[in-house]
C-alpha cells in the first residue's frame, strides 16, 4: 500500500511538475496576479517591486554556485574520494544505502545547511558507484531529505538572529523582543530536540520503505559517474606554462596561505560556519589535495556544469520575493496578507501549528530563511505574544515551516541536483511523501510539546 502511494506520487510529479525554471516563471505570474488582487496594487507597481528584487540575490547566488563547484571539486580529490569510498562501503545493500545516506545527510544538515547539501549529494553519488541495484532517484532524494532539519540546527538563521543582540531584533518583531533569546530556548529547547530526534529516526525508515521493487528500480550507469575524472595534461614537450600548471609548488603556496586564514578564523570566531568560510575551506583544501593547478582546474570545470540552474533561477526567485514583500500605501504586502489570515483563525493552542503552515506556504514564494523572518516576524511574533505563545516557539514554528516545504520547492534542491545530474522531477515524488509524514511530526510536536 505504501509503495503504491509512493509510486503514485512519483508518477504524478513526473507528469505534472514543470522544469524548475518554468516553476519559477509560473510562481512569478501567480504572485504578480495575487498581489494585485489582495493588496490593490497596480501592474506597473508590481513590475517595479519585481525588478527591484530581481538582482538582490546575486551575492547569495554566487555563494551557492561556489558551494556546488568547490564542494564537488574537493570531493574529487584522490584522498577525499578514498574516504567517501571507505564510508560508503558500510552499505552492503540498496536498503542500507538509502538509510546510510539519509543519516549522514541529516546529521550534516543539522550541523550546517550548506555543508549538508553538498556532502549528502556527493556521498550519495559515491554510494551509487558501489552499491548495485539502488534506485538513484531515491538515493539523491534521501540525501536532500536531510535538509528538513537545517533550520532547527546549528546554522538555523532564525534562532541565530533571535540570539544576536542589536536594534534589528526589536525592529523586526515590532518591539516585542528587545533582548536576545538564547539558543537554549530555540535550537536546544526540549520541544525542538524531540522533533529533530523523531525526524532523525523516522526519515531513514520512510526513505527505506519507499525503495521500489526490483523491476521498478531506476539505476545509473556507474561509468557516467566516473567519466568526469580527467587526467592532468602531461607531455614530453611541455611549455613553461604547462610546467607551471602541472607543478605542485604554486598549489601548495596558495593553499598554505588559505589554510592560515582558516586557522585564524576559527581561533577568532570559534566553530561559527557560514557560506563564505565553507567555500573558503572547500576551495583551498581542494587546491592542496588535488596537488597541481591543472588537476584542480579540471575538477572545477567538470563541477561548473551543474551550476546552470542556480545562475538562471535565483534572480527570478529574488524577483518573486520582491513582489511578495512589496507594500502598498497602507504598508500591506502579499506575504503580510497570507500571515494575517492564519493569525485570524488561530488560538493559543493552534497558533504554533498555523504559524508553521503559514511559513510553509510563504516559503514557496520566499525560499530564504532570512527573508522568511523579515516577512513574518513583524506579524507572527506580536500575534503570538498576545495569545500567550512563547516567542521562541513562534520563531521555531516559522523556522520549521520554512524548512518543511523545501521538500517540494526546487530552489534549494538545485545544488544537489547539479551534483547528481538529475532534474527536480526525478526526486520530488519521493520528497512529497517525506513532506507529508514529517509535516505531521512537526505539527504535533509544536502543538503538544
Amino acid at each position: 500500500m505504501f509503495k503504491k502511494f509512493t509510486n503514485g506520487c512519483v508518477v504524478l510529479v513526473q507528469r505534472y511538475l514543470p522544469d524548475p525554471f518554468l516553476f519559477a516563471v509560473i510562481l512569478t505570474l501567480i504572485v504578480f496576479v495575487l498581489a494585485m488582487i489582495f493588496t490593490s496594487q497596480g501592474p506597473m507597481t508590481m513590475v517595479i517591486h519585481w525588478s527591484n528584487g530581481f538582482w538582490k540575490l546575486l551575492e547569495f547566488s554566487m555563494q551557492m554556485a561556489l558551494v556546488l563547484v568547490t564542494g564537488h571539486a574537493l570531493a574529487n580529490a584522490p584522498i577525499i574520494k578514498k574516504g567517501l569510498k571507505s564510508l560508503s562501503s558500510l552499505a552492503k545493500s540498496p536498503m542500507q544505502a538509502i538509510v546510510l545516506v539519509t543519516i549522514i545527510s541529516t546529521i550534516a544538515c543539522w550541523i550546517n545547511w550548506g555543508f549538508g547539501l553538498v556532502i549528502g549529494a556527493l556521498f550519495a553519488r559515491q554510494i551509487a558507484k558501489q552499491v548495485k541495484g539502488v534506485d538513484y532517484r531515491l538515493l539523491i532524494a534521501s540525501a536532500y531529505s536531510g535538509f528538513l532539519v537545517w533550520h532547527a540546527g546549528l546554522s538555523g538563521s532564525i534562532p541565530l538572529k533571535l540570539a544576536t543582540p542589536g536594534t534589528d531584533l526589536a525592529t523586526v518583531t515590532n518591539g516585542v523582543v528587545t533582548d536576545p533569546i538564547s539558543t537554549n530556548n530555540t535550537i536546544f529547547a526540549t520541544f525542538n530536540i524531540i522533533i529533530v530526534l523523531a525526524i532523525f529516526v523516522v526519515l531513514p525508515i520512510i526513505n527505506r520503505a519507499m525503495h521500489p521493487s526490483a523491476e521498478n528500480v531506476v539505476t545509473i550507469d556507474r561509468e557516467l559517474l566516473a567519466e568526469e575524472e580527467e587526467a592532468a595534461y602531461i607531455s614530453e614537450n611541455m611549455t613553461p606554462a604547462d610546467k607551471m600548471e602541472n607543478s605542485p609548488i604554486l598549489s601548495m603556496l596558495i593553499g598554505i596561505m588559505g589554510l592560515t586564514f582558516i586557522i585564524y578564523y576559527f581561533k577568532k570566531n570559534g566553530f561559527k560556519l557560514n557560506l563564505n568560510i565553507i567555500n573558503f575551506i572547500f576551495l583551498f583544501t581542494g587546491i592542496i589535495l588535488h596537488g597541481t593547478p591543472r588537476r584542480f582546474l579540471n575538477a572545477v570545470k567538470n563541477a561548473a556544469k551543474g551550476t546552470a540552474g542556480i545562475i538562471l533561477q535565483f534572480p527570478f526567485y529574488a524577483g518573486i520575493m520582491g513582489m511578495m514583500t512589496g507594500t502598498n500605501e497602507a504598508g500591506l504586502s502579499l506575504a503580510g496578507v497570507m500571515s494575517n489570515w492564519f493569525v485570524n483563525i488561530s488560538n493559543q493552542t493552534t497558533f504554533p501549528f498555523f504559524t508553521f503552515l503559514s511559513a510553509g506556504l510563504v516559503n514557496f514564494f520566499v525560499p530564504s530563511g532570512g527573508g522568511q523572518w523579515a516577512v513574518q516576524a513583524p506579524i507572527m511574533i506580536p500575534a503570538g505574544a498576545k495569545l500567550g505563545v512563547p516567542v521562541a516557539k513562534t520563531a521555531m514554528a516559522i523556522a520549521w515551516g520554512d524548512a518543511w516545504t523545501n521538500m517540494i520547492q526546487p530552489f534549494w534542491a538545485l545544488p544537489a541536483l547539479g551534483i547528481a545530474g538529475l532534474g527536480a522531477r526525478d526526486i520530488m515524488g519521493f520528497c512529497v511523501v517525506d513532506l507529508l509524514i514529517t509535516g505531521a511530526i512537526i505539527a504535533l510536536g509544536l502543538m503538544l510539546l
